[in-house]
This record gives C-alpha cells, structure tokens and sequence, in this order.
C-alpha cells in the first residue's frame, strides 16, 4: 500500500531540477501512507513528474521501489494497492519470454502493460488500486481506479498544470492549485455525509470513478477537455450497472445448498489470497456477520491463532465488544480488544480534517480510526468486512425502503400529488421518521427517491449552502438499476456505486493509512460481487433475516447463538459528544458571525438547527456533523493554503 503523486504540465516550462523539487514536495505530504521509502521519476522535456511514498507489502527490497520503468523502457508507473493474482500473471507472462528482477506485484503489472496494454490488463487484476501510468512513447498519462474504488485518486486543473494524488493535501502543495470550494459539491455532503466521485470539494478537481480510467495529454491538459465533464472523459473499464444487469439476467440456477458451498468458496480464495504478505496480518472483528465471516476463514486457513482487534465503547449500545470476545473465542483468534471513553473519541475529532483531507461526515470515522491505531501496533495488513451489506441486503433502511414504497403503490397518484404538496411534505421535518418521512416520500417516481429519503441527512441541502446548486447522483434516480420490479437491487446498486466506495471504503483507507495500516476487503473481491449479485433474493432475505446466505456460511464456522444477532453497526454516540466534550467545539465552528464572515453557508440555518439540537429536539445531530465536519476542514484548508503562500479563499 502506498501513495502516488504527479503533475503534467500543458507546456514543459520547468527545468529538472525543479520539477523534481516539486513533485517531491508532494509527495512529503504523504509519509503515512508510505513511510518504508520515496521516489520519484521526471521528464523534463515531456513535462511530466511521478512521485510515490512506498508502505512495503509485497517484496521488502530495494527491487519494488517506485515509480517504476518497464523492462523495455516504454512504461513508468505509481501504484497504490495491490495486485492480488499477481503470481498467474507472472506465470502466465513468463511463459511468453518475460523475465522478472523482483517479486513485487508492480514489476508485474507493468510486464502485463507492456504485453496487452492498459485498457486489456485491467480486467485481468483482482485486487485494489489506483494508478499513474506514463507512456513515454505516446507521451500520455493514464489515470485508473480499481473496480471497487478500494483505493483513492484526485486529479485538478491548476492553471495550465495537471496535478493528482492519493489525498488532496499532495495537489495543495502545487502553487498554482488554489482552486476555491465547490459549493454545489458541498450540498452532497450536507445529504450523504460525504462527496461521491467524481465531485469533490475544489472547484476544477475531481475524484476519479470506481472501475474507470482516463488518457491525457499535454494537448488536453492545455485545453482543459476533461476539466468540466469527468463522466464523460472518464472511460469504465469495468461498469457495475452493466455486470449487475448481465447477472441478474443469467441468475444462479442452482439451490440453496449448491450456492452455500459456491459461497463458501470463492470467500475461502477471496480470503487466502488476501493473507498473503511479507509482514504481520490481522483482522477486524465487531462480531457481526460480515467481520465474524473473514475472521472465521481466515483462521480455518491459518495454522496459528490470527490476530484479531475489537474497539469497545464503555456504558453505549454501540459497544460491539462483548460479541467480539465471544467470536474470538470460539474461532481461537489471539484477540485484542480496548475499551475508550467518550472523551478518548472525541479527542480524536478535531484531527479529522487533517486525517480526511477532504470534508467527510461519516461519525464511525472515530472508532474506525481508533482499531485501525490499535491493530497498527501488532499488524501492517488487516482484512475488513466491508461490503456484505451492500451486496447481500444488510441494511435494515432497505426493507423499510420497501414498505413505504408498497405503502405509496396502495394510494391513489391524484392523492398522492397532493399530499405531497403539504407544507409537511419539504424540509427537514422528516428525519424523525415514521409518518413524517413517508409524507416526504409522496412524490417518490420510484423506489430511489424513497431511498433517498432514507439516505440523506439535510433534505433540502441546497437551501443551506450560498449560492448552491446540488448535483445530480446515483441517488437522484427514480430506478437506479433500470429494471422494473428489481427494486431490492436498485437500491444495493446505489449504494455499491456511491456509499460504498466514497463512504465506506474512503473512512478505512484514511483512518488506516493515517496510521500506515493496509487494510483489505475481501467480500469485495469482483468474484464474490458478480457471484452476489447472480443469487436471487430469496437468498438474501427471507423469513425477516437478511444476508440468508452469507449467514449460512458462517453458521459452518459459528453456532446459531452466534450467528443470529441484530445488526448494531459500527456507530459513535455523535449525540452525546455534541452535547458534552465536543459543545464548546461545535459552538466555536457554528458562531453566527464566523458563518457570515465566510459566507459559504446560511448563518440562520444552521443556527436554527443547532439551537433545536441544544433544546433537546431528536436527531438533528446528524446534520450538525456534516455541518461540523465542513467548518473543521474549511478552517484546516485555509491553514494550510496560507502556509505555502495560498490565499485560500473560500
């Protein structure tokens, strides 16, 4: 696991000399996420600088340094991630002539660019990455991100420069980015709680997409083609929309017995090949389904006890610790578990921009943080279980999602028009669920706009940002998948697209790599997903218990007892911070004067919903945090950009 960081200038102005500086410079931001080594490649003729910082996995020696040039000279590339298949690739590569220095999964990737070439090689990798490629023959640069969008890229336009990175404090030390906020991407933060790709919080930057890539130029750097439409410019090499349709027209014939042992298959490879390191690995474990699941096969195919590592809150209901200890137990995991206090948490909370880099308002940030800085003293891998919910039904929000939208299939449209134009119907009212949100929903065109409403924080978040306009999403869709009667599918589609890889998959990457932890998500492997997305739904929820079959398979390593708890989730008392240890911080961001002297958000707004939440009205903590979370980051970016000679206006 590492970080990767470059600039391509539209016209070679810079001298070697600098142009190494520069890009060393941005690279330096990112010792975390590579703190084993550095390096970096130029061509000052061409314009181009590579930069990378090396957290070394895979072949420890000087042999998987990089940026790294290809045997034949052609290819210079920066990986972040990991090539999981890499030995069949050697094996197959070496048996067309190629021959290998090294026994890093970089050497390969770049044997297999120069045989097939980029757009052919992608498909072939299972594993997690983002890359930068430079042909040195077509002087072209090629940006990609893994199917998943397990692992991070930015690019932006600064002036005639094209900068990108791993995290966004790389691009903030070129000074020509001084790109200012994108406040139409700061309403989707203010609804989900983060910036799904390909937005982000700059003006003239982006995010590239899961299972995309994108060729550019010097030519197209000068004028700017990609800058104004990266859904365009971006290509999928891999479409999740297209390979859940192909599955679900082709389903899994079979039974339930038959898709159990297939099941239990491909996880038992998706967690072998994921074990695989030269330094110490462990897992995470909270003791439901998903983490219960990786835990038990990754010690069915260990000879020693796996090192596992639990986060407990004292006195919460999102202490998930004692069902940790009991799992570890049975499986025999050498466990470690810590208990923190609220004030331990939220100790946390004002580092988080500097963590995130760019603003992000997922509270579970905290105990993930906290058990990624617990496993980092034993391990330098650790395997999640990110991802079952989104692919085998496990959110409790998509059944309630389909009871109101049978519940609006029963009332008249004429009727539901109208109620719909109820003054109840629009605002925030509806967080407190029940009546309130299936009023909201009235004018649902399809089961994503129910979903939305189950999804979103601020309803209405352009109201709150000056000057706003909320891009379309995902979640904007009356059928995200575009086909009638999947409805269970659309919403998992929505969320394997947006949630998944800018919520989830973004809070493990930083929290772990703050920490230069590599964590790895073995559900997620592109097998497992397409295999997930071929069951029929029977196999996800029936009789009332969603993730059927995943909980099959782990009735094989677990007894029942085990196996049949209630979802918690992986929370933080947001709540009792804000009216507690964090008070004096929140009130600090939210002052009615800093809001008007920045003028980004609406004074009266905001002020409105956080004297609601300090008179004791329910649920409004989860707007406060975004709210909070953009105030910590906007003030962290200011600071930042003044201390290299920005102006960092907002």
């Amino acid at each position: 696991m590492c970080g990767l960081t470059g600039l391509l200038l539209a016209q070679p102005r810079m001298h070697g000399d600098a142009l190494a500086a520069q890009v060393q410079d941005m690279a330096a931001t990112m010792p975390h996420r590579g703190p084993d080594d550095a390096g970096y490649w130029i061509d000052g003729q061409a314009g181009i600088a590579l930069g990378h910082r090396r957290l070394s996995i895979l072949d420890l020696s000087p042999l998987g340094q990089q940026p790294m040039v290809s045997a034949d000279g052609r290819y210079v590339l920066a990986l972040n991630g990991e090539i999981y298949n890499h030995p069949a690739l050697r094996a197959a590569l070496a048996a067309l002539g190629h021959r290998f220095r090294g026994r890093s999964d970089t050497e390969v990737l770049l044997a297999a660019i120069a045989e097939w070439g980029v757009e052919d090689v992608l498909p072939r990798c299972n594993g997690m990455f983002a890359i930068a490629l430079w042909d040195r023959r077509e002087r072209s640069l090629w940006l990609a991100r893994d199917r998943v969008g397990k692992k991070p890229l930015y690019y932006g336009w600064a002036g005639d420069a094209l900068v990108f990175g791993s995290e966004l404090k790389a691009l903030w030390r070129y000074p020509g980015f001084d790109n200012g906020v994108n406040r139409d991407a700061l309403t989707l933060l203010l609804r989900l709680g983060y910036i799904p790709a390909p937005h982000c919080i700059h003006e003239g930057a982006f995010k590239m997409m899961p299972g995309c890539l994108l060729r550019l130029d010097a030519a197209a750097v000068a004028a700017g083609a990609h800058a104004h439409d990266p859904q365009r410019a971006q290509h999928r090499w891999w479409d999740a929309g297209e390979r859940m349709r192909a599955a679900l027209d082709t389903p899994f014939a079979a039974g339930v017995a038959e898709a159990e042992s297939r099941l239990d298959e491909l996880l038992r490879d998706a967690v072998g090949l994921r074990r695989v390191a030269d330094v110490p690995v462990g897992v995470f474990l909270s003791g439901g389904t998903d983490s219960s699941t990786v835990a038990a096969l990754m010690q069915a195919q260990s000879e020693r006890p796996v090192r596992s590592f639990t986060i407990g809150f004292s006195g919460s209901r999102h202490d998930e610790a004692p069902d940790a200890a009991q799992v570890a137990r049975h499986l025999g995991t050498d466990h470690t578990e810590l208990y923190v206090s609220g004030s331990d948490a939220s100790a946390l909370v004002p580092g988080l921009a500097a963590m995130f880099d760019e603003p992000f308002a997922d509270a579970s940030q905290v105990p993930t943080a906290l058990v990624c800085q617990l496993a980092r003293r034993e391990v330098a891998v650790a395997l999640s279980g990110d991802g079952g919910d989104e692919l085998f039904f496990g959110y409790g929000r998509y059944q309630r999602a389909l009871r109101n939208w049978a519940i609006l299939g029963r009332i008249p449209r004429p009727l539901r028009g109208l109620l719909a134009r109820l003054p109840g119907a629009r605002g925030e009212g509806s967080r407190t669920g029940g009546a309130a949100a299936l009023l909201a929903e009235m004018g649902a065109r399809g089961i994503g706009d129910v979903y939305r409403n189950r999804v979103s924080r601020w309803r209405e978040p352009a109201a709150v940002v000056i000057g706003a306009r909320e891009p379309d999403t995902v979640y904007r869709q009356a059928d995200p998948l575009g086909m009638p009667g999947r409805e269970a599918e659309a919403m998992m589609l929505a969320d394997f697209l947006a949630y998944l890889p800018d919520d989830l998959l973004c809070k493990v990457d930083r929290t772990s790599m703050a920490v230069s932890l590599e964590a790895r998500a073995p559900l997620l492997d592109w097998r497992v997903v397409e295999f997930a997305w071929s069951l029929p739904q029977d196999m996800k929820l029936r009789d009332g218990t969603s993730k059927y079959l995943l909980k099959r398979v782990l009735r094989r390593y677990l007894p029942d007892a085990m196996v049949d708890r209630g979802k918690r989730g992986f929370g933080a008392p947001v709540g009792d911070w804000l009216g507690g240890d964090l008070a004096g911080w929140a009130a600090d961001l939210l002052e009615p004067q800093r809001l008007r002297n920045e003028g980004v958000l609406v004074p009266e707004l905001v002020g409105d919903v956080w004297q609601r939440f300090r008179g004791g009205e329910r649920k409004w903590h989860t707007h406060l945090w975004t709210v909070l979370m953009f105030q910590a980051w906007h003030a962290h970016w200011r600071a930042s950009r003044a201390g290299i000679g920005g102006q960092g206006a907002g």
